[in-house]
């Protein structure tokens, strides 16, 4: 679901002092958004109906509802509508929740006026994705399959391919394979409830809904000048041929010289699809059914269709399979390709600790997996959070790799995954052992997270304002020779020092040593901070110098920051300055 507030052009309708108080306050902070006026409050509020994408109003929920009850048409072309009261406690998802974004918008609302979302969307009220809100179009018995899920009643899942969606709860299941031949048994559900994952125009009945994957890529080659309404003439008939839906098609492609194609562009823009193009050199290295030497000496390539049907958007095509071979009207030519799914790897920094240092992003990553995977501790800060038949696999301190490898291996499989490490997963976390196993088969998206050392340098102060350097202290991966060169390396530039790592029962010397090297290239009275559990129960600051600090204080909870010769205490706080002018 796009971002309301980003693009899209929001209406604000108010009646009363307060209501345009509120508004004012939300037109300053989203630029698309702005005070619809009218000789009426009513007249207002149809205005920004008819012309806006979105509508807050500050008014009563029944005034709202008795205006717009003549305008109403459906929830898939309708404006998202949001009703805040008076005093603006309350942010009303009333219209559009999930097709028009009226359940993320009350959300914003309610964060930009501390207002509370009300959100009364069924699938939303329980923790479960709503079948419009999965990105993909979805067809047929929305609203039937929708209640048996939220009713507990079974659900068949047939899907063509293992597609990465978020967690289903247990009454999804796929049908039984009463054959014992490995494959489902799709008859077997056909007089119970179904939702299919497909690209194939299928039966439609009251009981099915049909979700369709980004599967298909039309691959389009054309004359200079091809009318827009052949080549959409031409695609359409295909897929019909072919038994395909054309809502599965995830671009169309083509070579570089049709970029500005207008036939081949429009078509694209009409289908609400991408137009991806590659160069003939990159088209000619695809082996393909139907090669053309006209086409060769024409464009560069024996092929344009087939080749770009298979290259596809993300030029992997060892991952698609050729379904229709170039088909050809007087000025166009069409082939159609079925990519396989890629799994889905979101690797989530969950920040220090507390909630409200986790983004937002992170949270919606976590209701995005069908698998969650990471350290146990760290898991039970976000059970909350996960969607209902989350699969969760945990483990124990010291299981990183493994952690690692079954992260990927589900992503491979094509599911859903979010694997999880406290701070930014990329900063001594999780990141970088799953990545060195990703392959191509796997989407990868990383969430960055607030790290150790920025929670420990907002509680010290601001000790970072210089150049600093991040140094684990474990040698359980790296040499301590290592380690002892580059706390050498940190003390020689000057940097302000963050040690991760610090010091646990088994290795107990490594701070003093790294403390020892520091000191010989800094003042004994430069200022040192302790932060331990920075933002979670039992937080603890501690302040002292290179020459006192007793490294009893420190262990595994805790990071370690050294400051730089420039860095000073003001009032209690570590001040590293940056050095500015005014300073002089």
């Amino acid at each position: 679901m796009p971002d309301l507030t980003v693009t899209s052009r929001i209406g604000l309708v108010a009646a009363t002092a307060a209501g345009r108080r509120h508004a004012g306050t939300v037109a300053a902070a989203w630029p698309h958004a702005r005070l619809v006026e009218g000789d009426s409050v009513a007249d207002a509020l149809r205005s920004a109906w008819a012309g806006c994408d979105a509508v807050v109003a500050f008014l009563a929920t029944g005034a709202v509802v008795r205006i717009l009850a003549p305008l109403l048409g459906d929830k898939y072309n309708d404006p998202a509508v949001v009703v805040v009261d008076e005093a603006a406690r309350h942010a009303v998802a009333l219209l559009g929740g999930h097709a028009g974004g009226g359940n993320d918008l009350a959300e914003q609302v309610g964060a930009l006026l501390d207002a509370r979302p009300v959100i009364t969307t069924a699938t939303d009220a329980v923790g479960l994705p709503g079948l419009d809100t999965l990105g993909w179009p979805v067809q047929g018995a929305i609203a039937a399959v929708s209640r048996a899920i939220l009713d507990g009643e079974p659900v068949q899942l047939i899907a063509d391919a293992e597609w990465p969606l978020p967690a289903l709860p247990p009454n999804v299941q796929p049908p039984a394979d009463t054959h014992g031949d490995g494959d489902t048994d799709e008859d077997s559900a056909v007089s119970g409830y179904r939702l299919l994952v497909t690209d194939r125009v299928v039966p439609l009945d009251e009981r099915t809904a049909v979700l369709r994957p980004p599967s298909l890529v039309a691959g389009v080659g054309a004359s200079r000048g091809v009318p827009a309404e052949e080549v959409a003439e031409l695609l359409h008939r295909v897929l019909a041929e072919a038994g395909l839906h054309p809502a599965s098609l995830r671009c169309l492609a083509s070579a570089d010289v049709k970029a500005d194609e207008a036939g081949i562009r429009s078509t694209a823009d009409v289908l609400g699809v991408p137009l991806v193009t590659w160069p003939a050199t990159r088209l000619a290295a695809i082996d393909v059914p139907h090669p053309s030497e006209v086409v060769r000496a024409a464009v560069g390539t024996p092929s344009v269709a087939e080749a770009a049907a298979l290259l596809g958007a993300d030029g992997r095509a060892e991952h698609a399979t050729l379904l229709v071979g170039k088909t050809a009207t007087a000025m166009a030519t069409v082939a159609v390709a079925r990519h396989a799914p890629r799994g889905r790897l979101a690797v989530v920094g969950l920040g220090p600790g507390a909630p409200d240092l986790r983004t937002p992003r992170a949270a919606a990553e976590l209701r995005r997996a069908a698998v969650v995977v990471g350290l146990d501790q760290y898991l039970d800060q976000v059970r909350d959070v996960f969607r209902p038949g989350t699969r969760v696999l945990s483990s124990g301190l010291g299981a990183e790799e493994a952690r690692a490898r079954a992260a990927v291996a589900e992503a491979a499989a094509g599911r859903a995954v979010a694997l999880v490490g406290s701070g930014d997963a990329g900063v001594y976390a999780m990141a970088s052992p799953a990545l060195e196993y990703a392959d191509e088969r796997i989407d990868v998206v990383g969430v960055p997270g607030v790290t150790a050392a920025l929670a420990a340098g907002a509680l010290l102060g601001a000790p970072l304002g210089h150049d600093h350097a991040y140094v684990s202290l474990s040698d359980l991966h790296t040499p301590w020779e290592v380690i002892e060169r580059r706390v050498a390396a940190a003390a020689e530039g000057d940097f302000v020092t963050v040690f991760y790592n610090p010091r646990s029962r088994a290795r107990d010397w490594q701070l003093g040593k790294a403390l020892g090297v520091l000191a010989a290239h800094r003042s004994p009275d430069t200022p040192v901070g302790v932060v331990r559990n920075a933002s979670r129960p039992g937080e603890r600051v501690h302040l002292a110098t290179v020459a006192t600090l007793d490294p009893a204080v420190v262990d595994m909870y805790s990071v370690v920051v050294v400051g730089n010769s420039d860095t000073r205490l003001v009032a209690g706080r570590m001040v590293t300055p940056r050095g500015y002018r005014w300073r002089s």
